[in-house]
């Protein structure tokens, strides 16, 4: 018997799975398990059910093609071809593609992408600004060709023909055209300020509408500091640009209906308001009129004496009434004032002298106690009606002191 090396028996089994028509090109159901996918962007993980499973791998030149985020759990239908790891001598499911089983992958990628943008805060009302009310620049993102822009430009012009349309074109579907569509809405911020933005497209499948649920376009929206009216699809049709524009119309008609005011509308609203101020005027004329009507037959303009009489008796009372409160405040101050005088003329010292009383001083200084002199000492004596020099014999206190 032959014997065979390892990689000759690895290498024969790989020839089996290669010959094998059903395992060149098969769909595997199962849950995915430890998935992984490295900065190589090559994808790693396990199909599994209730009794098996299956490695796999699904190369970065495949995987940059997932429209959703593969999670563990995940049930999905994984496509590609089986064949033998020669290294490790497994075999494994090289995948091609994947979806989700029981929804499209457009539909969980546009799920998951929603929520993880929403708990970023990318969609919150606060961050909403308000739409100008009379623009005068509108900037327009869509494509050149197709009924969207024509729509817009005949809706604005006929509500407000002197608004400035300007056009920057881009792809609305394909690879390319959620770059394209960011970078649209950069320049307007950046290079050519306007006051409100419309970016939209027609309608279409969830394929052909999918830029505009790309995070690109959506961060974008976001930062613009020009509020954005999206307008994309038809009126069921909702994307990621919607929930974080400033303004969401369900048509590019209506889009261009938000952006800008109806002139007649205005006009006829303009028109209700000076007919509503002169009925007003008038009203308000009338009214004055009949206040004027009833003053001119008031008795005080028929016979304004009588006014006066009233007045001036009511001011000759007062007079009256102030004199008599002046002349008894009078007579208490002066009563007061005798008083005050009478007992000022007790505390004056003549007064005191008069009585014969002296005051006795010794070098110009008021003697008050024996103390104050000493036997030989010159006084001077005042009484009222002079002065007498006088000198000190002796000096005795009331206790017998000398």
């Amino acid at each position: 018997m032959e014997i065979h090396s390892v990689s000759e028996v690895t290498n024969f089994i790989k020839r089996m799975f290669q010959r094998e028509p059903v395992l060149g090109c098969i769909q595997v159901r199962g849950e995915l398990s430890n998935f992984r996918c490295y900065a190589s962007g090559h994808c790693y993980f396990t199909l599994k059910d209730a009794n098996s499973c299956i490695k796999c791998v699904m190369f970065r030149s495949r995987a940059q093609g997932l429209r959703f985020r593969p999670e563990n759990g995940m049930q999905v239908v994984v496509s590609g071809n089986i064949s033998v790891y020669e290294r490790d001598g497994v075999y494994q499911l090289y995948a091609d593609r994947m979806m989700p089983e029981g929804a499209g992958d457009l539909a969980l990628a546009f799920e998951q992408l929603k929520a993880r943008l929403a708990a970023e805060g990318l969609f919150d009302a606060a961050h909403k600004k308000p739409l100008p009310r009379f623009p005068k620049r509108i900037g327009i993102v869509t494509s050149i060709s197709g009924a969207v822009l024509r729509d817009i430009y005949h809706v604005s012009k006929r509500r407000w023909p002197s608004v400035q349309l300007v056009l920057k074109p881009v792809l609305v579907q394909g690879e390319e055209a959620a770059a394209q569509i960011a970078a649209a809405i950069a320049f307007f911020n950046e290079k050519y300020p306007v006051d409100v933005l419309i970016v939209g497209r027609g309608g279409g499948s969830m394929e052909d509408l999918w830029a505009f649920n790309e995070e690109p376009v959506v961060r974008a929206i976001y930062a613009s500091k020009i509020p954005v009216i999206s307008a994309v699809g038809h009126e069921t049709d909702f994307t990621l640009a919607d929930f974080a524009s400033d303004q969401r119309a369900a048509t590019p008609s209506q889009a261009a209906e938000l952006a800008v005011p109806d002139r007649a509308e205005l006009l006829r609203y303009t028109e209700s308001l000076m007919a509503r101020l002169a009925q007003q005027g008038k009203r308000q004329l009338q009214e004055k009129r009949l206040r004027l009507d009833a003053c001119r037959r008031s008795a005080a303009l028929q016979k304004p004496q009588l006014l006066l009489a009233s007045r001036t008796q009511r001011l000759d009372h007062a007079t009256a009434r102030l004199d008599a409160l002046m002349k008894s405040q009078m007579k208490e101050k002066r009563h007061a004032l005798e008083i005050a005088l009478q007992q000022l003329d007790y505390l004056n010292p003549v007064h005191i002298l008069r009585q014969g009383y002296g005051i006795v001083e010794k070098a110009g200084s008021a003697v008050t106690s024996v103390r104050d002199a000493r036997p030989g000492d010159r006084l001077t004596i005042t009484l009222k009606d002079g002065r007498l020099a006088a000198r000190v014999e002796s000096a005795a206190g009331t206790e017998g002191r000398a």
